[in-house]
């Protein structure tokens, strides 16, 4: 069964924007962005919320711009043709590789894991992570977890007052200390 994992950089305290929004304290070093690439390859569909969405649209015209490096090079040619899944309601149509969502992320992922297919189910958003991990559907947490107290904002975790058991997975530690955590959901 595809495994459902929720990656996103996050705020020591927690956050995944400030309280004004801004994400302009997560932008990652090269080795991070390095590390994101890695991890994109070994996902087989990515489900995302509006906001999110709206931020990575970026990339899909990203390729014309001369001025990009090796890496957002590489980072393009594989987040665009990715298929992707977005979560909305107020969007009426999506671009390139994406489409937007027929049901709940409990059915879309219930369909996604009876699909045939390779790689894993990316949740990138906290209000659709929340929704996902409400329903026990996470089955990994992914932070990259950068030096900074943002004071509030959109939390990464859900606020559900529900308790979920973790097992440290992996750890990875980035010469802008920035801190890579991998925890698995114990069942």
């Amino acid at each position: 069964m595809r495994a459902v994992t929720y990656s996103m950089s996050v705020s020591l305290d927690g956050y995944i924007t400030g309280p004004d929004g801004g994400i302009d304290w997560s932008t990652p070093d090269d080795g991070v962005f390095r590390f994101w690439i890695d991890e994109i390859r070994q996902v087989g569909v990515h489900l995302l919320g509006r906001r999110l969405y709206e931020t990575m649209l970026h990339w899909e015209t990203a390729a014309d711009d001369p001025s990009l490096d090796d890496a957002q090079r590489e980072w393009t040619e594989l987040w665009n043709p990715l298929p992707k899944v977005v979560f909305s309601r107020t969007l009426t149509e999506v671009r390139g590789a994406a489409r937007l969502a027929a049901g709940s992320p409990a059915e879309e992922i219930e369909r996604l894991r009876a699909e045939p297919g390779d790689g894993e189910i990316a949740i990138g958003g906290a209000a659709l992570a929340a929704e996902a991990a409400a329903a026990g559907l996470v089955d990994e947490y992914r932070t990259m977890v950068h030096p900074v107290l943002v004071g509030g904002g959109t939390p990464y975790f859900p606020r559900d007052g529900r308790r979920v058991d973790l097992e440290l997975v992996e750890t990875r530690t980035f010469a802008s200390n920035i801190v890579y955590l991998r925890h698995r959901v114990r069942r």
